[in-house]
């Protein structure tokens, strides 16, 4: 529940800061307004040199130019992409076990006191590994055979809890695209139907049109490779994750054999 908590503050957060960068004036708007209105005849006599726009204020306008209505989905796709995926990685690293490190305290445990003094080990550890080594350890006295069946077994729901929320941000990452190219199939027509009123093709028509059409193809293409990079990375992570379980519970049942704790 916190974590559906911690993601929907975050994209709280972003959705009202993105929607006053999108429609409040910037502070250098504002101040240049005001010099321009106080003194009428300096602007009027001298030549103020303009300033190069800033990359929020180029953002900003870029935003309105393409279409407020086509832009909000685009960023909404990546405001909750990047939430899920924020999430995703905070989990993924909190699930990181030193698996070597582990194995050596769980065989320390098992010399001093036995599989009881094992099991508060590998209760006391964070992570997907000591869970499974925990639905190991508590199967002992049933043989190999039952140890490693629960060792694979659990392994598939901690597989399943890893990869919890990677198809949101699948979703998000093909949605982004499309809604994109949406707006600028849209942004297309409403340039034929321009120039069908006009009924000239202005170079002016064609290319204001073209631009404004394009913008959240742009917007699309930007949210879906942001996404696809964390995805990836994402799913390193996971199968990192897999392949420390998987040495880690054939190294565990190596030790119980060591030990003659298993019937075969």
């Amino acid at each position: 529940m916190k974590k559906q908590l911690a993601i929907f503050a975050l994209v709280g957060v972003l959705f009202s800061s993105t929607f006053s960068f999108a429609q409040e004036p910037t502070a250098t708007d504002t101040t240049k307004q005001a010099a321009v209105e106080a003194t009428p005849e300096v602007a009027a006599t001298e030549e103020v040199p303009a300033e190069e726009p800033s990359f929020h204020e180029v953002l900003k306008e870029q935003f309105i130019a393409g279409g407020v209505a086509y832009m909000w989905p685009i960023l909404i796709c990546m405001i909750l992409g990047l939430a899920v995926a924020i999430e995703r990685i905070i989990t993924l690293n909190l699930a990181t076990t030193n698996t070597k490190k582990l194995l050596e305290s769980i065989e320390a445990a098992l010399s001093k006191g036995g599989v009881d003094e094992a099991l508060k080990v590998t209760k006391n550890t964070r992570g997907p590994v000591a869970s499974i080594f925990t639905q190991g350890l508590m199967r002992y006295h049933e043989g190999v055979d039952m140890v490693e069946k629960s060792i694979v077994s659990y392994g598939g729901v901690e597989m399943g809890r890893l990869e919890r929320g990677l198809i949101w941000i699948s979703l998000f990452i093909a949605l982004g695209p499309m809604l994109g190219f949406f707006g600028t199939v849209v942004g297309m027509v409403q340039a034929f139907s321009d120039i069908e009123a006009a009924g000239d093709i202005s170079p002016n028509i064609v290319a204001g049109g073209m631009k404004v059409a394009l913008i959240t193809t742009v917007g699309g293409l930007v949210v879906g490779m942001v996404l696809q990079i964390l995805y990836n990375y994402l799913v390193s992570k996971i199968d990192s994750l897999t392949n420390s379980m998987e040495d880690a519970s054939i190294s565990l049942v190596d030790i119980l054999v060591k030990h003659k704790l298993l019937n075969k």
